[in-house]
């Protein structure tokens, strides 16, 4: 295959077509507004339908829906550099780019695409509005947090937490007070909790393989704690809010 000669026929062809590339500032824009968490300016993009918009995006398969899939690609893996330079926990911002692209596989319309592309982009916004804090926490704090994230279904401790980082239980407790204002074990906590919810939310595990996975200590104090941090049971939360948004 010459290929060579497809590009410079390629050349041509654009050139001919008087096709470019959309301004790189608007793109730098849209991914700076997901980073910063501005949910105002990215559900206008939604609105917009931006990412419908063909205008100097490139073509990057021949099969519409193909060259969507593969832009939704790109935009998940540029969302994933600039939101973990920012400050998102990296394996969470990893694991959340492969969970979207992985849906994908079962996508067989441009709509479906567009939607799904929206819940993404805002999923990564109000994740980051929620986290903005987090681009001014210490490496160690920073550390903590993926490690807990990367580890969110096993029994963590403060000391697991300090033999990671080769520091004291001391130093590592002082830096959470400072800069997250809560203690690592109320912290980790919320993350299982916040985990649960989702489980609840997405999955048809039963509550106590929820309570299990998430190495609570057993399946009355998973539900006690869930209560405490939501104000209903685990099957009431399911109840209600089963199969809606992504949180």
């Amino acid at each position: 295959m010459n290929f060579a000669k497809d590009w410079e026929e390629n050349e041509i062809k654009l050139s001919e077509d008087e096709i470019t590339h959309r301004q790189q500032n608007d793109e730098y824009m849209f991914y700076q507004q997901v980073a910063n968490g501005d949910v105002d300016a990215i559900q206008e993009n939604i609105d917009n339908h931006r990412f419908l918009d063909a205008n100097g995006t490139g073509t990057l398969s021949k099969d519409p829906l193909q060259n969507l899939k593969y832009h939704f690609v790109v935009t998940a893996a540029l969302i994933t550099r600039i939101c973990t330079e920012k400050g998102m926990e990296m394996e969470r911002a990893f694991r959340l780019s492969d969970f979207y692209i992985q849906k994908l596989d079962n996508i067989n319309t441009i709509q479906e695409i567009s939607d799904l592309h929206s819940q993404m982009v805002m999923d990564y916004t109000v994740r980051m509005k929620n986290m903005k804090h987090n681009a001014n926490l210490s490496r160690t704090t920073n550390e903590c947090l993926n490690y807990i994230y990367a580890r969110v279904n096993d029994r963590i401790t403060i000391d697991d937490l300090a033999n990671h980082l080769g520091t004291s239980t001391s130093h590592i407790s002082r830096l959470f007070k400072e800069e997250l204002g809560i203690s690592p074990s109320d912290y980790i906590r919320n993350v299982k909790i916040d985990k649960a919810k989702n489980l609840l939310r997405f999955s048809d595990y039963s509550i106590i393989e929820i309570s299990n996975y998430l190495s609570f200590s057993s399946q009355s104090h998973f539900s006690k704690l869930f209560f405490e941090e939501t104000g209903m049971t685990p099957k009431k939360y399911r109840e209600t809010y089963y199969g809606t948004t992504w949180k």
